[in-house]
């Protein structure tokens, strides 16, 4: 991580270590079933909503120089330390290739007591769609001998978190399947659970489910195939908030939320606040409060404001978000946050997961007891990309234009690239093929891109194709996506010294080449392809759901263009990293067609 966090995720300051490299890693991890368990809470479900908390409380006789530790959850986790946050995890993947980080945490164990513990949440049936889940788990194994006293089994306390609840996304203008919102009482919260000095004796032992499995290792288990994460740990950078652009029921500092400012809102009092972080972000949103007991605080998240309904009788109307930057004649509609006040002095709510959003409502409603607020701002995350380009155009405009694309890119890159990180956070191969060439081109950073091309690959169908988007927990088919995963690895292969991982691939080109052969006719021309045979989103006739006109005999000149371009880069890296006659195959049926 390239850099650190100085305030706190739930009471706690974080310091996130850096993903250390796959030499760091013991033979024993990657070849042979570890000695820790997969555990969980007892008598709690596998698959339902549900957060949870795990501790381990163990002594050392002097700080360690070196404790290396590799760690995995399902759906997701966050890892402290003796209070201090430590790593976030896994990286997105699928069963099959199921990551884990490994961090080094000697810089944070002391001479004496230490504790271990972790934050993990299933968000049931509302997860995001990009999120795959076999079950609600934990797992934590020490790198060598020393470090197993560590391991996740029955000696872990854990227990749920009766704060939490899901609190669904109703009304958002879009295919929206980005996971719940949270609905936190501070009143049934533990605060400190985390730190060295609680005490967990009323804790539950776990449950062990069975033992981790190496990707390749065989065991009578089922569940997930550990891999190593292939890329670094996110950026976690402390965003201010810009600006106020609107306050009812409450007087504010002149410094708020530029800087720590306490606001307070009296009883009985109803307060709304439109905060403008004044462009997108990725961000984990902290609020710090004080007082308020059972007094209720949402936040609210959106990329833009839509034109009020009073003025648009119409549904499309309604949807229109016109100049970003204005708010008069606006309405705020998003993904919301609530939480409700327990009385107490300096609680604090982050989200689990990051929020995107420009705008942020954050509306109070005070019972019979003031609340401060004691301070509010974002954490952003993302990729940690860096500019390596340069990019002069001679023009202030078109370098504007450049540094909002770049912008953009950042915000659709996480630990997978995202056709939208608001709406969907899914990974298509369409809009993946652009991010992945940005990547290449002002970064030359090309892990999440063999990240990507790696798990499309995965994603196959025993028809020959991949899915269009993946990790996915619903399969979607697009088989025109295929050929763009062809033109993926065709990229990649012009643009980086990779000769072996491109030929890994090979037979996957071949794979995909081959279904589409099934519906080619005696010219080659392609005849009903079957699934969803997308394009494009275009408004002109005969165009329908993002599919080109096809004609009666069931030919599409568009279907087929794809086809012959897929076809003549397949040619060309058989030919020159492949095998020649599948090189010349390629190069005749592209000559046909």
């Amino acid at each position: 991580m390239k850099k650190l966090l100085a305030p706190a995720f739930l009471l706690l300051q974080l310091c996130v270590v850096h993903l250390l490299s796959a030499q760091t890693i013991s033979k024993e991890i990657l070849t042979k079933i570890w000695s820790a368990s997969w555990i969980a809470v007892p008598d709690q479900p596998a698959k339902d909503y549900g957060v949870y908390q795990f501790r381990k409380s163990f002594d050392l006789t002097a700080q360690p120089s070196s404790f290396i530790v590799h760690v995995s959850a399902d759906n997701r986790y966050k890892l402290y330390v003796n209070g201090r946050f430590v790593s976030l995890g896994p990286a997105r993947g699928e069963l099959y290739h199921w990551n884990f980080e490994t961090v080094d945490i000697a810089p944070y164990l002391q001479a004496g007591k230490n504790s271990i513990a972790a934050i993990v949440w299933n968000d049931g049936d509302q997860k995001p769609e990009a999120q795959i889940s076999y079950r609600t788990a934990f797992i934590l194994q020490g790198n060598t001998s020393v470090e197993e006293i560590i391991n996740t089994n029955k000696t872990w306390k854990c227990t749920r978190d009766k704060s939490h609840e899901p609190l669904q996304v109703s009304l958002v203008y879009s295919y929206y399947v980005a996971g719940p919102g949270e609905l936190v009482d501070m009143k049934n919260y533990t605060p400190g659970w985390m730190n060295v000095n609680y005490n967990d004796s009323n804790w539950s032992n776990a449950s062990e489910l069975f033992h981790g499995l190496p990707k390749g290792v065989f065991d009578w288990t089922t569940g997930w195939m550990l891999v190593p994460r292939p890329f670094p740990q996110m950026e976690l950078t402390v965003q201010r908030i810009n600006k106020v652009r609107k306050a009812e029921g409450v007087t504010l500092p002149v410094s708020f939320p530029q800087t720590k400012s306490q606001v307070t809102i009296p009883a009985n009092t109803i307060a709304t606040l439109w905060l403008d972080q004044s462009y997108l972000t990725n961000a984990y949103p902290t609020i710090i409060f004080s007082k308020g007991d059972s007094a209720g605080i949402s936040l609210k998240y959106a990329e833009a404001l839509y034109v009020d309904e009073k003025n648009n009788t119409n549904w499309r109307g309604q949807t229109q978000k016109a100049n970003r930057d204005e708010i008069e004649g606006k309405r705020f509609v998003g993904k919301q946050d609530s939480i409700i006040s327990n009385g107490n002095i300096k609680q604090e709510f982050t989200s689990l997961w990051y929020r995107t959003y420009r705008y942020i409502e954050v509306k109070i409603e005070t019972k019979s007891e003031p609340l401060v607020i004691d301070d509010i701002y974002g954490t952003f995350a993302g990729y940690p990309f860096e500019m390596n380009a340069k990019f002069d155009a001679g023009d202030d405009t078109l370098n504007k234009i450049f540094t909002t694309g770049w912008h953009t890119a950042r915000l659709c890159a996480m630990e997978t690239y995202m056709d939208c990180p608001y709406y969907e956070q899914l990974q298509y191969v369409g809009d993946t093929r652009i991010q992945a060439m940005v990547s290449l081109y002002n970064s030359g950073d090309d892990r999440l891109v063999r990240n990507a091309i790696n798990l499309l690959d995965n994603s196959r169908l025993a028809e020959g194709i991949t899915l269009s988007r993946y990790p996915t927990a619903n399969a979607q088919e697009i088989p025109t996506f295929s050929l763009w995963w062809i033109g993926m690895l065709h990229d990649y292969w012009m643009y980086r010294n990779d000769k072996t991982f491109v030929q890994s691939h090979l037979q996957g080109v071949r794979t995909v080449l081959n279904f589409f052969s099934r519906y080619q006719q005696a010219d080659g021309s392609l005849q009903h392809p079957p699934y969803w045979n997308f394009t494009d989103w275009c408004n002109t006739k005969g165009w329908s759901g993002g599919t080109a006109p096809v004609g009666k005999d069931g030919n599409s000149s568009i279907l087929d263009l794809q086809l012959l371009w897929a076809y003549q880069l397949a040619a060309e890296l058989e030919n020159n990293i492949g095998m020649k006659e599948y090189a010349a195959l390629y190069k005749t049926a592209a000559d046909k067609l």
